[in-house]
């Protein structure tokens, strides 16, 4: 009965994306190109809700990209390069293959193990480098952290995260040749490693970078807003304040019982 149901859920939402397609101005002007922009935009509110742990939010944000999926299948349909029903056969197709240890004699211990074998199975597909599948497009910190998960499945990982904290203070003290340096170039470059560098110890430590950089953004403009609101208060203008007093200000907003 729950697959009858979700079977009739999904193929109202094929439905109503080919009326819209058919019927509506706005749906027929779509091309892959205008559509790609407003999925990023999608994704990345998925992203909020998730690092809100909304999760009204999140079931919202998920239908949003469920239609953005099926109106890129109808478009590709329209143009005769592929159906829908060839993209969930591919997928479908793609899993069962990658996964051996499920749908084959395969043996697996660990999530690494599985890691590892799904990297020498695309491989084996015709992929040139573990890194190829890292998109060119993604943020660098996001990048960076698939970088550093793809390579570690060949094996090229530290071993403990005393090494990697070792290679941290490492690319410290060269950032800090560079800057005495004064040549921008290789400061940006040093400081590139640096920054890769604690992406790396995050990874060892179970953290993931991008959320904890996202967290500590929202954390600066909740506690940089509430500065703004006591300094308002006060009758006064951010631009007015000495820098020690600003200091002061948010030391007392630090203090202040938040949900942060």
């Amino acid at each position: 009965m729950e697959s009858e149901k979700l079977s009739k859920a999904f193929l109202r939402l094929v439905q109503i994306m080919d009326e819209l397609r058919e019927q509506c101005p706005w749906d027929r002007k779509q091309t892959i190109q205008t559509l790609r922009t407003l999925s990023i935009e999608e994704l990345y509110e998925l992203a909020d809700a998730i690092i809100a742990e909304d999760w009204p939010g999140i079931k919202e944000e998920l239908g949003d990209l469920f239609l953005h999926l099926l109106f890129y299948a109808r478009i590709a349909s329209e143009q005769s390069k592929f159906n829908l029903e060839e993209v969930l056969e591919g997928i479908s197709e793609k899993l069962v293959a990658r996964h051996p240890h499920i749908y084959g004699d395969v043996k697996v211990e660990t999530e690494e193990d599985v890691k590892q074998n799904w990297e020498k199975l695309k491989l084996r597909e015709g992929k040139k480098s573990v890194l190829s599948g890292v998109p060119v497009s993604l943020p660098a910190v996001v990048k960076a952290i698939r970088l550093q998960e793809k390579s570690k499945q060949v094996g090229f990982e530290w071993s403990s995260t005393r090494e990697v904290w070792a290679k941290v203070k490492e690319e410290e003290k060269e950032l800090m040749e560079a800057v005495q340096s004064g040549d921008k170039t290789h400061i940006e470059e040093e400081f590139g490693d640096l920054m890769f560098s604690l992406i790396n110890y995050a990874r060892f430590l179970s953290i993931d970078a991008e959320t904890a950089l996202e967290r500590t953004n929202r954390k600066f403009i909740h506690r940089f807003t509430k500065m703004e609101e006591a300094v308002g208060k006060s009758g006064k203008q951010m631009a007015e304040l000495t820098l020690a007093e600003l200091d002061a200000v948010w030391d007392a907003v630090k203090k202040q019982k938040t949900t942060d």
